[in-house]
């Protein structure tokens, strides 16, 4: 059973459900994504990793930098489809996009909702110390994030990183929005409105968020690593240069905070230590703990800022 589809997305993230509708032979009447962006150190504007994925498939991409003029609300509407599928594109649907299609608007997002609606519902959930997320399929309406529920998926963080994170959701939501479309086709699916109560929002990452303060408790500043690794990377400053640091172990160490306490790169928090196990200097490739000290000096009682 196949439908004539619009994909819209943009980012790595969105990859994966492309290449699923794609394999299942749905028709991909064409697929949105942001503009491309200058990139690299030359800058030279490269295309979206979903826009490079439908270009390989002899797919049509449009480029729109907003949807709010009518001649791409009619354009959008007179691909005549049965449903758009939404995953991370970036823009913001006004109503007749979002009416401009048989069945549809819907969004794969990667929270659980109401939990974390907004741009960063990954990062977000391991910040804040969340014991689980996953993904939903959503019926798109005009607020953000706060359409009904068709199906969901529930995944255990654990002690996993932003990028391990991302990558199970990416995988588990392909298959998640291929179940949904196949049972709106049947007429089978259940909308579940999102409960009002335990909403919270997921703002992007501040430039700001991502520098490490030693006197937060151990567990927070783990959250902070992992909900940032790899990129854009929580760092501190070590000898005058910043330091990123991707991967840490929160142990039982005392001392001040910033204050490496043992040779293997324990640092003192304002509650407990973390062990350093993965940073990246600038400029250089991301190295064990124990790599960096081989050429970095950073002796016990000298301090992290």
């Amino acid at each position: 059973m196949t439908l004539r589809l619009i994909f819209m997305g943009t980012p790595d993230f969105a990859v994966p459900t492309l290449a699923e509708l794609i394999g299942q032979g749905h028709d991909i009447a064409a697929v949105y994504s942001q503009p491309p962006r200058p990139k690299g150190r030359g800058l030279a504007s490269e295309p979206s990793p979903v826009e490079k994925l439908a270009r390989a498939h002899g797919i049509a991409v449009r480029t729109p930098v907003s949807l709010k003029g009518a001649d791409e609300q009619q354009a959008f509407a007179a691909l005549n489809a049965d449903a758009a599928v939404v995953v991370a594109y970036g823009l913001l649907l006004p109503k007749p996009i979002l009416d401009g299609t048989r069945l549809g608007c819907f969004n794969l997002h990667g929270s659980l909702l109401p939990r974390w609606r907004g741009a960063a519902p990954i990062q977000r959930a391991i910040m804040a110390g969340d014991s689980e997320t996953g993904v939903m399929a959503m019926r798109m309406e005009e607020g953000l994030d706060t359409g009904p529920v068709l199906m969901s998926e529930r995944v255990a963080i654990g002690r996993k990183t932003y990028g391990e994170l991302h990558d199970e959701l990416a995988r588990l939501g392909a298959d998640l929005m291929l179940r949904a479309l196949a049972a709106l086709e049947r007429g089978t699916a259940s909308e579940t409105p999102q409960p009002d109560d335990g909403a919270t929002y997921a703002k992007k990452i501040a430039k700001e968020e991502a520098r490490i303060d030693w006197a937060k408790p151990a567990r927070e500043i783990d959250c902070l690593i992992r909900g940032l690794s790899p990129f854009p990377g929580a760092w501190c400053e070590a000898n005058g240069e910043r330091l990123k640091i991707l991967c840490g172990e929160p142990v039982d160490a005392h001392g001040a905070p910033g204050e490496i306490v043992s040779d293997d790169l324990v640092i003192a928090c304002g509650e407990g230590a973390l062990k350093l196990v993965r940073v990246q200097r600038a400029g250089r490739g991301v190295m064990n703990a124990d790599e960096l000290l081989r050429g970095f000096l950073l002796p016990r009682g000298a301090k992290l800022s």
